[in-house]
């Protein structure tokens, strides 16, 4: 079976647009895994604040 170039051409921007996408799907996957450990520290940031401040009220108490 021989193609013609265009067949070879349409064969490579079809390809190259699939990779396109595929590459697009694992950014938004990898954002979203980038956010929800961004969310994660901004919980235990918060946890460490308040027990900073606690800690602080206790010295300033004595």
């Amino acid at each position: 079976m021989v193609f013609g170039v265009q067949e070879i051409t349409l064969a490579i921007i079809i390809g190259t647009l699939a990779a396109i996408v595929y590459s697009l799907r694992i950014l938004v996957l990898m954002e979203r895994r980038i956010a929800r450990i961004e969310m994660h520290i901004e919980r235990v940031v918060d946890k460490v604040i308040k027990e900073e401040v606690r800690i602080e009220r206790a010295v300033k108490k004595r």
